[in-house]
């Protein structure tokens, strides 16, 4: 049995991962519907028996799952997406998808890993490497089907560019990776969106927040956590000047 928080949540992320490469073979002939229920379904079983053999006593709340309100008096509870950008997996080829693996205890994310199977990397804490130094002009990465109204205000404030990404695990990553240099959200996320990719971008150095400069908050008897600010932290000043005047 592994004993470190953090190699659990990132061997479990990996091997998440390995599986939805193998149902997309699996359903390579199937429709995109199929394909993408088969990879919710299989990931999350195998996450929920993985953390009962690893962490048997610890909470759990997945995207697939039921939610118990027992994580709510919990002192330990694992926050999960077993499959983050389902769009984007359906398509054959795409990269731009995660798995998320994160731990909640006593009021704060302390490990968390963002798997991006098709690209064969897994972000892990306690140690992730600072993005490279960015470019003159910031890049903004946003969903490329419904880019929020607040984010296209960022990059106009900022002179930036627009990165177009699926999921949101992607989406981090990219700042992580220094793909992108800010990513903002506002509209509709819940906490296994972003629990995983907010323990690793703060693991990096990188600044996170609400858009209105608030902590984002895990474990919460409400679930939805709509949106959100990761970026450099030399550009939170300047972001945080656009999405708290709107």
């Amino acid at each position: 049995m592994t004993t470190n928080d953090h190699e659990v949540a990132a061997a479990l992320a990996t091997q998440a991962g390995e599986l939805l490469l193998r149902v997309r073979v699996e359903y390579a002939d199937a429709d995109a519907k199929e394909r993408k229920s088969a990879g919710d379904m299989r990931s999350h079983d195998f996450l929920m028996q993985a953390l009962a053999a690893e962490r048997l006593g610890d909470a759990v709340l997945s995207e697939e799952g039921a939610d118990d309100p027992i994580r709510l008096t919990s002192e330990r509870v694992w926050i999960v997406d077993p499959l983050d950008g389902t769009r984007e997996f359906s398509e054959l080829g795409r990269e731009d998808w995660a798995v998320h693996v994160a731990l909640w205890q006593a009021g704060e994310l302390v490990a968390g890993a963002v798997a991006l199977p098709a690209q064969g990397v897994t972000l892990a804490t306690p140690d992730v490497a600072p993005p490279p130094p960015a470019p003159a002009a910031p890049r903004i990465v946003v969903s490329r089907t419904r880019p929020p109204e607040v984010a296209l205000a960022v990059r106009e404030a900022l002179g930036g560019t627009l990165v177009e990404m699926g999921s949101a695990g992607a989406k981090v990553a990219s700042v992580v990776l220094g793909i992108a240099d800010v990513y903002v959200h506002a509209g509709g996320q819940y906490e296994w969106d972003s629990a995983a990719p907010v323990a690793v971008a703060r693991a990096a150095g990188l600044f996170t927040s609400r858009i209105d400069g608030s902590p984002l908050r895990y474990n919460q008897p409400d679930v939805l956590l709509p949106d959100l600010i990761v970026c450099r932290p030399e550009l939170a000043d300047a972001v945080l000047a656009v999405t708290t005047a709107r």
